[in-house]
């Protein structure tokens, strides 16, 4: 029994060594946070201003995050306040946390709807969503962005739109606009996404609408001669033969060389809906099984050759925002935490 003890005392003593070093170690920690926090309340705003600019600079987004978070704690109604803020949407963007952006963003447009550097705000909100709608293995692999869902793609484009309607001139409007155009093809092509997949499903009049939508609310984009050959199909599926036969037309008038006409302009309708003899279950059950083929349609090939849907505008570096005079804060502006003079 005599060696099982001293076996259990030793034990005993270095998990009490363990736990002290671990206890020391957690203090030690402590320490210097507090050690780092009365540094930086001992740095006047200017000083401090001028550390946070480092940070940004050396892309040190960790640091810059924490300080700005810091700077506005103790100098809310600075003279560099405001553009702190700003600066605080930069670097979330910068380190790819765009949620946190977007919420930056939406804070200071609040605040100071009125400031001359607001534009930027709504420019970083609108790139945070675009890159939100992305997904996380864009960069990693291409894909068809028109079948993920849309709404992050939604919100971007609203975006970019009530900042030209605010601020036509903004040196931010050139970008917003080419941005707007690649998501309105997207979304257009999404529409047409959504209506084979109607198909898939027989849903023929929800298959129409999208087909009408796209046409009425997405003219000029190269998903309009796949919208009217989708209302021509899914009239044709309804028993609409007039409607069919005029959204054919159509498409023949202005886009003779689509794919579901042939030599002589003429539609190809599908009387019902065929069977798949390359689907992979086909193969696999020796022909005993063969899935439905619905009708498809996707032109991008002939219409749009480069899909602007992949040759979307560049990631440009976002610059960081332009500084502004130091504002000079008057008495009553600072008795009045900001909110007279």
């Amino acid at each position: 029994m005599r060696p099982v003890m001293h076996l259990v005392l030793l034990l005993t003593a270095i998990l009490l060594c363990a736990s002290c070093s671990w206890l020391s170690s957690g203090d030690g920690d402590n320490s210097e946070e507090k050690r780092k926090q009365e540094e930086l309340e001992k740095l006047s705003e200017k000083q401090f201003y001028d550390r946070i600019q480092r940070n940004l600079q050396s892309g040190n987004w960790t640091d810059a995050i924490a300080n700005l978070q810091a700077f506005e704690a103790q100098f809310p109604f600075g003279n560099y306040a405001e553009q702190a803020q700003l600066e605080l949407i930069y670097a979330y963007y910068a380190s790819l946390d765009y949620e946190a952006a977007i919420a930056a963003a939406d804070r200071f447009i609040r605040l100071h709807p009125r400031h001359p550097n607001v534009d930027y705000a709504y420019y970083v909100k609108g790139l945070s969503s675009l890159r939100q709608s992305k997904g996380i293995f864009t960069n990693f692999m291409p894909t068809d962005a028109s079948r993920r869902d849309q709404g992050e793609a939604r919100t971007a484009f609203a975006t970019f739109s009530e900042l030209l309607s605010r601020y036509p001139n903004s040196t931010y409007a050139a970008d917003a606009r080419k941005r707007m155009l690649h998501l309105r093809d997207l979304l257009a092509r999404h529409e047409i996404h959504v209506a084979n997949y109607y198909f898939l499903r027989g849903a023929y009049l929800a298959a129409a609408n999208r087909g009408r939508y796209v046409v009425e609310n997405f003219q000029q984009t190269p998903a309009v001669p796949d919208g009217l050959a989708v209302m021509a199909q899914a009239y044709y599926f309804l028993g609409l033969r007039d409607l069919a036969e005029d959204s054919a037309r159509v498409l023949a008038a202005n886009y003779s060389d689509h794919p579901a006409l042939d030599d002589e302009g003429r539609f190809q309708f599908m009387e019902t809906i065929g069977e798949d003899e390359d689907h992979w279950l086909s193969r696999v059950t020796f022909g005993l099984y063969q899935p439905e083929k619905p009708p498809k349609f996707d032109s991008r090939a002939i219409y749009n050759p480069i899909d602007r849907a992949l040759a979307e505008p560049k990631e440009a570096d976002l610059p960081q925002p332009e500084g502004t005079e130091p504002a000079k804060r008057s008495w009553l502006n600072r008795l009045s935490f900001g909110l007279l003079g």
